[in-house]
């Protein structure tokens, strides 16, 4: 009953400090998009505009009011899901991030589902020998995938599959030849629901090499992170326990160590997920996959501020979203966490 008590009160700590978190950020981001080098005016009407035209732009985009009043003109938007207009086309925020942030939303799922699957497959092989061939072979992946980088990676898996064998497109995200489904964003699941296989498959092969890569190189996270702390729950105490009981290997593996060696792996898959929504700028850009990161370096080259702002808020909200529902998870399911 204490328990649980403490439980509640950690889950409506860490639901208040989320807004807090928000806050921080998108004042952080406001700051820093005004402080920054260059005119969101001469983005628009360029350098030699006359400067009449320059005023009067700024002052039916707001910008020459004061800076607290339009930092309180951001907050009071915000609170309302108002995140402002381009720009460049004044076409709405919202509909800008509506329409970039399932690209980014599957190739993000897709990956850490990849990543997962032969990082931990590739962590656990080497546990029943340490120091064993299957264990250096996996420290050395581990290592090996963490160190690659990811624009050479890109690059090679593209000419290999796509230029040389003619396997999959170099990039992009649905064929240009079809009509792409329409409905949630999310072009696997809208294409399945309509029941269109030519459209599945094209996007099925255009998201192969984009995902292939991001996973391999966030495999080794996991890899590393399994074996580390599958090692080190084979030497506590619990476990010398279960073996003294008469438990055979397999039996204080399964169901000792690995469910606790698990849980710090789940707080990375959550960090690692939350972190790709916006961070695979690198991979959106060899690929041509209109994500979310792509848009976000193309709104900052143009200064502007609306889009940036909103991009920055509602990433760093899922970030904060997948961090909360982590915690709670760890600490629902370990007794050893504080409260």
């Amino acid at each position: 009953m204490a328990r649980s008590r403490e439980l509640l009160r950690y889950c409506a700590t860490r639901l208040a400090l989320a807004p807090v978190m928000l806050w921080l950020i998108a004042t952080l981001v406001f700051l820093l998009l005004r402080v920054a080098p260059g005119d969101p005016v001469d983005a628009v009407l360029g350098s030699r505009a006359p400067a009449a035209a320059k005023a009067l732009l700024r002052q039916r985009l707001g910008l020459d009011m004061p800076l607290g009043h339009q930092y309180l003109d951001f907050l009071k938007g915000l609170l309302h899901g108002d995140l402002g207009s381009a720009l460049i086309n004044q076409e709405p925020v919202r509909e800008i991030i509506a329409q970039a942030l399932p690209a980014s939303l599957e190739l993000s799922i897709t990956a850490l589902a990849l990543a997962a699957l032969v990082g931990l497959s590739i962590g656990f092989s080497g546990i029943a020998r340490p120091e064993g061939k299957l264990d250096l072979a996996g420290r050395f992946y581990g290592i090996g995938t963490y160190a690659l980088p990811p624009f050479w990676v890109a690059m090679l898996l593209q000419l290999l599959f796509a230029v040389i064998l003619g396997w999959l497109p170099v990039g992009g995200r649905f064929p240009p030849s079809l009509v792409a489904p329409s409905g949630s964003g999310f072009l696997l699941f809208d294409s399945l629901r309509s029941g269109d296989w030519d459209a599945f498959n094209g996007a099925v092969r255009h998201l192969v090499l984009p995902a292939c890569t991001l996973g391999l190189l966030l495999s080794g996270v996991f890899t590393n992170a399994l074996r580390l702390n599958l090692r080190r729950a084979l030497r506590s105490d619990y476990v010398e326990a279960a073996r003294s009981r008469g438990l055979n290997e397999r039996q204080v593996v399964l169901r000792h160590a690995l469910p606790n060696a698990m849980l710090p792996v789940l707080t990375i898959a959550g960090i690692t997920v939350a972190s790709l929504i916006g961070g695979a700028l690198l991979i959106e850009v060899t690929f041509s996959w209109p994500g979310i990161a792509l848009r976000l370096q193309e709104s900052i080259n143009q200064r502007d501020y609306p889009v940036v702002q909103g991009i920055v808020v509602v990433v760093a909200a899922l970030v904060v979203m997948v961090s909360v529902v982590v915690d709670l998870l760890v600490a629902l399911l370990d007794p050893r966490v504080r409260y």
